[in-house]
Formats: C-alpha cells, structure tokens, sequence
C-alpha cells in the first residue's frame, strides 16, 4: 500500500500555484497575503497625544503640585485631525486631546485628571515627566520596515493595520475554484423522503464547507448517480468551466458498481490502496487536466482524508503561510489499539485544562456523530499497535 506521506506528495503536485489578484481591502478578509508588506510610511505617522489634556514644556511645569499648583494660560484648542499646528509658546499650555499631534515647543502632556480641566486658564496639580504620554512618529512602524510576511492570513487586526497604513488594495493569492461531487444512486437531497435502501446525502455539503473553510471556492453537484455516463458528463462541465479542481466522493472501493473507479482508472486517474484508517481507498490524477482527487464514500473517511491530503494542499497553493493543522504531543486519557501498518486517524477531544486527550467513538468510517463532536484528531504510527494510557501522541488541532 502506498504511504499517508506519498500520498499527500501526490495531491500537492496537482496543484500549482494560484496567480496573484489585487483586491480592495474589504474584500481581502481570510486571503493570504501575496508578498512581504513594506509600510509606505511610519505609524504614528506624527508626535501625538497619548491622553486628553494638557500639552506643556515639562521644565515650567516640574514645581506643580495639589498644594501648589501651576497656573498657566490656554490659548489654544488641539482636538484630533486639527492640521494647522500652532507653536506652544513659552509660559502656555495647549488643551489636547488623544490623538491630536503634539504642538512643536511641547515635551510632555499632562492627563486632564492631573488639573482643574480649564478651559481658558489650566491649574496643574501634578509635575508631569518629560516625555511621558507621548506617542512618536514611527514608534509602531518604521517607514519601509516589514511589517507582514507573505502568506499571512488577512484577518482583522492585518486587515486594520493596512488600512491605518493607508493601502486601499493589496495582492493576495487567488482563491481555488473546486467542484465537489457526490456520487451514488442511493443518494437523496435532504428534506426528500426516503425509500428504503436511500440515504440522505451529506458529503457534497461537508466536503464543500470543508473546501470554503481552507480558503477555496466550492461548487456543489447534486448528485451523480452510478451511471458512467452521467458522471463523465459532469466531468467534461468541469473542465469546461476550468475548475481547479474536482473532488468525489464514493465510488472508488473494490466492489462493484464503483463508477468513479470504472469509469476514470483507464482515463488518467490511479487508484489506490494508502496505508491509514479510515480511508484507504484513494484516487488520484487529471480528467482532460483537471486534477481529480477522489474520496472514500463513507462520510468519516471522506472528512478525515481532506483533512490529510487536500487541505493542506489547497492552502500551499493558494499562498498561505499556515497550511498544516497546529499539532501538538499530548499524553493519552486512556488506553487504545490501532492496526499494524496502517496509520490511524482517531476523532478526539482534547483537554486543554489538563492536556490531554481521549478518544470519541469508535474508529469505524461510518460514525459521522463522533467526527461531529471532536475538536482534534489522533494521529497513530503504522508501527505502534498498543498504546497505554498516558502514551505521548500526536493530535492535529481541527479548531485552529
């Protein structure tokens, strides 16, 4: 059997890199960022007011306190945006507000719950310190610095920080555009009702929020029967809307009536056994160039080897930095056995109280409840078969 390993070096090698798009900032939000940011400008990008209050020479004020308060005149107003800059004369103060620039003559500021608050005369009952409450021009960020890596996830704070560097647009990757398609004719949109034999269908919407979730667009097909010739028909309109991608799901075991595996092992896509649990079954290759990644049908098998395979995939093409789920070596809650020589994929729970974690459910393909309720997934070597409580093992965090 092929390795997990192998395997993901073949599904990363579909995909090449996605060109580079400019976007208005707004809708920039999840992107990866395309190249290095340099800041066209320092932040602050003027000496301003950490405080409400008081902009005076530090030197005139040094004697104030309740007791014996300085009292000096107010001749001027500074609110934040005030352009025109008036000078601090000598034996003044300026009433300024957080955020306004700093008075040229001023070398400190004085916070208005230090004084009387005086609107056209100022009594200051504390000496302020030279400097003190005085934001500099690039102190956060120096012109032509570096300020984000490439493949950073434009998230909230990224996205304030370049507006406040006054950038309208930025490069970001282009998102992947993926087809997901689920195939079996037992297969029924759910809110229909079912015959007996039928199941509602859930991986097309699973494997396509998993896509959107990884950064991609996702197309949803519902649903292709076991029928060759239908399936090749929404495979032809795949490549002919230039999808990047098309993902299956189903079809593709040792039975009969696999039509994913019959209609595409002579059409350029390999089919495989890889060495895991759940999710052996495994396909692999280009329909008419289009990468084609085929999944198992069972919905746990389905979820796990995304997780493995094309999410990771996905984001080193598109331009993320982050492209692996975080993974941390945590003890064991309890005791579990797994395959010899298969790496097994176990849904979890994991105690970030304590740091640990125990397992949920039992390991079969089919119990899409469990996946639902786990937070993380246990990764197990293909050479370990018993492993006591309190055993270090690997766990790939699904919520980060």
């Amino acid at each position: 059997m092929r390795s997990v390993d192998e395997h993901r070096q073949i599904i990363a090698a579909l995909l090449p890199p996605t060109p580079t798009i400019t976007l208005p900032l707004a809708q920039t939000q999840g992107r990866p960022l395309a190249v290095e940011l340099v800041s066209p400008r320092p932040l602050p990008a003027f000496d301003n007011s950490a405080m409400d209050g008081y902009a005076v020479r530090a030197a005139e004020t040094a004697g104030s306190s309740a007791a014996a308060p300085v009292v000096l005149p107010v001749p001027e107003d500074i609110p934040a945006g005030r352009v025109d800059g008036p000078a601090l004369a000598p034996g003044t103060a300026h009433r300024i507000m957080t955020g306004a620039p700093l008075p040229a003559g001023a070398d400190a500021i004085v916070q208005v719950e230090h004084t009387d608050a005086g609107v056209d005369r100022v009594a200051i009952t504390t000496a302020p310190v030279l400097g003190r409450h005085i934001r500099r021009a690039g102190e956060d960020v120096r012109a032509g610095s570096a300020v984000l890596p490439a493949g950073t996830t434009l998230g909230p704070a990224q996205l304030g920080l370049i507006s406040a560097l006054g950038l309208p647009e930025i490069a970001v990757g282009a998102p992947l555009r993926v087809l997901v398609l689920s195939t079996g004719s037992e297969l029924v949109e759910p809110g229909q009702p079912l015959a007996h034999g039928q199941i509602h269908e859930s991986n097309g919407l699973m494997l396509a929020a998993a896509v959107r979730a990884a950064g991609a667009t996702a197309e949803q097909r519902h649903f292709v029967s076991d029928d060759p010739d239908e399936f090749l028909a929404a495979l032809d309109g795949a490549a002919a809307n230039h999808f990047d991608l098309v993902i299956t799901s189903g079809g593709v075991s040792a039975g009969a009536y696999e039509v994913v595996k019959d209609t595409l092992a002579s059409r350029g896509v390999e089919f495989t056994k890889v060495a895991m649990q759940p999710g052996m079954p495994q396909g692999a290759g280009r329909y008419r160039g289009t990468p084609v990644v085929t999944l198992p049908g069972n919905p746990v098998s389905a979820m796990v080897s995304f997780e493995v395979f094309l999410r990771p995939a996905l984001r080193a093409a598109m331009g993320y930095a982050c492209t692996e789920r975080p993974r941390v070596r945590v003890p064991l809650a309890e005791a579990l056995t797994s395959p010899a020589g298969k790496r097994q994929f176990r849904r979890g729970a994991l105690d970030r109280a304590s740091g640990s974690v125990v397992s949920l459910g039992p390991p079969g393909s089919h119990h899409l409840r469990w996946m639902a309720a786990s937070d993380c997934l246990l990764e197990l070597p293909e050479d370990v078969t018993e492993l006591p409580a309190g055993t270090l093992v690997l766990v790939w965090d699904l919520e980060s």
